[in-house]
């Protein structure tokens, strides 16, 4: 998996730009392939882009379109949150954050800038940006205008919030801080923060605090009459001119900016003259104002001049450009290799690079976020399309999802049951639902009837079924279903909105059976959580298992955790933690944790445990202080299905977690079980995973 980390930013203006262009050079030197990403970017006119994307791609040679280095623009995130589509907004950012991860060894992800209408909730977005992508932060703050007390505030704050989402902060810094004010930043900002998290601070730089020309002229959208090639020319300092010459030269200054009506021929010739002279500063450039020009002779005398410093012309008065100036803010931009090389410079040298790169190298992720998680299972869904039938054709929830899984493009859907029934209540749905992207059998007069009675008789002659009852089972939708998985007329199948898990489990386990080297079909569910994504099994089909089917249940569930993207560390679940605990029910954990340690020594396993111990790292110190797994299990397998399906509803209803599931695991073909109970989305969630599993049976 790529690595990847977000810079975010507590306020506008806080100098984003040079960890940016620092955090590239330093990874580009550490990774062969490193990629740029903008969840979010400004609104601009049609023609124009955002300056930060332009600079890092122009810049640096990134192989990496405009288009494909941001997701979506302010308004666009904007008009979606007003509209409660915050989900549209964070699987569209999660596309595009893909897109470039799968293409590059490392991905660095800039935050939003903190103008414009939505300013108030741009914080949360930056954290819950951070929280789905999965990737640590850096957090950067501006000391500018700021007492000691607030400046510290604000980073608190700010790493709180991203803590208080599982977002991990790996460093801290502080910009725009007063050169002699450094180490004492430093220090406080340790005192107060984890060892763990790295802390820099950079000093003003006013090569970076200040505007050039060219931005002057951007700003004022000013035409350039002169000195083109020098607009890069920084400025320090403003002076207007609208004195007598003799006393409007004493207020010159280095690097001056010079803004004076464009009739005021003394000035204009007085600047460009004390620009050459060596008893005055140097200029950085001339706006004239009020729409005015210098007359043809004044021109022509311009237009001789061997050196000319930009010259720019403005419709505004000169009090009214004035204040315009003042507001514009310096910015980074590609042609203005001083500053790019600056702001490196300046990375390198008040930033801990040695450090910091070290923790982005070996920064290892503590799991995979919901949101996350459902995108690779669409995405790899999509990959190798499967067909899934769904032998509940005439329930509503049934038909909803099945729209919304042909408009996902994810898989292919057979349904049974009456085609004419089926197509009534897609009308009377009102879902707009294409039947010519479905396939819809109706079993008792399918093509199929015939040789899948038989075959079924020929399977269980055994078990004195003769052919009449063959064929009375077949009219069975389960049976039917079933037999359309076994014969490879459908990859898997997905049923139990209104059946019983005994009447959808049942075919399956008489004729499709289990994995040569699997003995108990058990099953798990994935819970989505607001952080990470757990596995929990059994909580669906074995009532009381024994120690070995206990450790079979823990290896199977492992399988599957690893297959979907979730590394395992299996806490076997018990009333009591190590050693401590006596009593049959814990004894049977600690024996089927032992067997699931000779059986698969490279698996991470602790139990007997409790689930605080498994899930809390503070409990885990004190109770299993040695566990690889203590604190951060991600395979949870409970006693017995009292327990596990207790715990999975009292965990999916009091956090809202998202259960996923039950997932059937050890069966030679995918075949999953609904609760009667379920919802659109748990038939969707379903139905991909099935296909997913069907990826991985061949």
């Amino acid at each position: 998996m790529s690595k990847a980390v977000y810079i975010a930013t507590t306020a506008p203006n806080s100098g984003k730009s040079i960890v940016s262009l620092g955090l590239m050079h330093l990874l580009l030197g550490k990774a062969a392939k490193v990629g740029y990403f903008r969840p979010i970017i400004d609104d601009y006119k049609s023609g124009e882009m955002d300056n930060h994307i332009q600079t890092m791609i122009s810049f640096f040679g990134l192989n990496i379109a405009y288009q494909e280095a941001f997701a979506c623009t302010r308004n666009e995130v904007i008009h979606k949150l007003n509209q409660d589509k915050e989900d549209e907004v964070l699987d569209k950012i999660i596309a595009g954050y893909k897109a470039i991860e799968d293409r590059f060894d490392f991905v660095l992800v800039e935050g939003t800038d903190f103008t414009g209408e939505g300013g108030i909730i741009e914080w949360d977005i930056n954290v819950l940006m951070a929280k789905n992508l999965g990737i640590p932060t850096i957090i950067l703050t501006s000391g500018k205008g700021k007492t000691m007390e607030e400046f510290v505030n604000d980073q608190l704050l700010a790493y709180d919030s991203f803590k208080d989402k599982g977002v991990e902060v790996l460093m801290v810094i502080a910009n725009k801080v007063r050169p002699k004010n450094l180490s004492f930043v430093i220090e406080r900002l340790m005192s107060v923060l984890p060892k763990k998290v790295l802390v820099g601070a950079i000093p003003r730089n006013p090569i970076l605090g200040n505007p050039t020309m060219k931005e002057i002229a951007d700003g004022l959208d000013a035409e350039v009459l002169f000195g083109s090639a020098y607009l890069n020319n920084q400025l320090s300092n403003i002076s207007v001119g609208a004195m007598q010459l003799r006393n409007y030269l004493t207020h010159f200054r280095e690097s001056s900016l010079v803004i004076t009506p464009g009739d005021r021929a003394d000035i204009i010739l007085g600047a460009l003259q004390a620009n050459l002279s060596a008893n005055y500063p140097t200029a950085s450039g001339i706006v004239l104002t009020g729409g005015l020009r210098p007359e043809d002779s004044i021109l022509k005398l311009i237009e001789g001049l061997s050196e000319i410093v930009p010259i720019v012309s403005v419709k505004d008065g000169t009090y009214v450009t004035a204040n315009k100036v003042d507001a514009i803010k310096p910015q980074i931009y590609a042609g203005n290799t001083r500053k790019i090389n600056t702001s490196i410079q300046d990375f390198e040298t008040f930033i801990p690079v040695n450090a910091l790169a070290e923790k982005l190298i070996t920064f290892e992720g503590n799991g995979i976020t919901p949101r996350m998680f459902q995108f690779n299972l669409m995405q790899r869904a999509r990959s190798e399309k499967k067909k899934i039938v769904l032998p509940e054709g005439t329930d509503a929830r049934i038909l909803r999802a099945v729209k919304e899984l042909i408009d996902s493009d994810v898989v292919e859907i057979i349904l049974l049951g009456d085609p004419l029934v089926i197509a009534a209540m897609i009308d009377q749905l009102d879902l707009d639902l294409d039947l010519d992207k479905i396939d819809i059998i109706d079993p008792q007069h399918s093509e199929y009837f015939d040789d899948y009675a038989e075959t079924l008789y020929e399977l269980r002659k055994h078990k004195n079924v003769n052919p009449t009852m063959a064929r009375d089972q077949m009219i069975d939708i389960s049976y039917f279903g079933t037999m359309m998985v076994y014969k490879g007329h459908a990859d898997g199948m997905v049923s139990g909105a209104v059946h019983t898990t005994q009447h959808t489990i049942r075919p399956a386990l008489q004729f499709i059976k289990t994995k040569p080297d699997v003995s108990i079909v058990s099953s798990v569910f994935f819970m989505c959580l607001e952080d990470r994504v757990t596995v929990y099994g059994d909580c669906a089909i074995n009532p009381n298992p024994n120690a070995e089917e206990l450790a079979e249940i823990a290896i199977t569930s492992a399988n599957t955790s690893e297959s979907f993207g979730i590394e395992p560390k299996i806490a076997m679940l018990s009333y009591s933690s190590g050693t401590s605990g006596k009593g049959q029910d814990v004894e049977k954990v600690r024996e089927a944790t032992a067997i699931v340690k000779h059986k698969n020594p490279s698996l991470k396993v602790e139990g007997p445990i409790q689930y605080d111990a498994a899930v809390d790292m503070e409990v885990a110190k004190k109770k299993m202080p040695e566990s690889t797994v203590a604190g951060q299990a991600s395979v949870f397998i409970f006693p017995d299905l009292n327990t596990g399906n207790n715990t999975y509803k009292a965990v999916q209803r009091e956090t809202g977690a998202l259960a996923i599931g039950p997932i059937i695991q050890g069966l030679n073909k995918p075949v999953n079980d609904l609760s009667r109970g379920s919802t659109v989305d748990d038939i969707f969630n379903t139905v991909v995973i099935t296909a997913i599993q069907a990826q991985g049976m061949h």
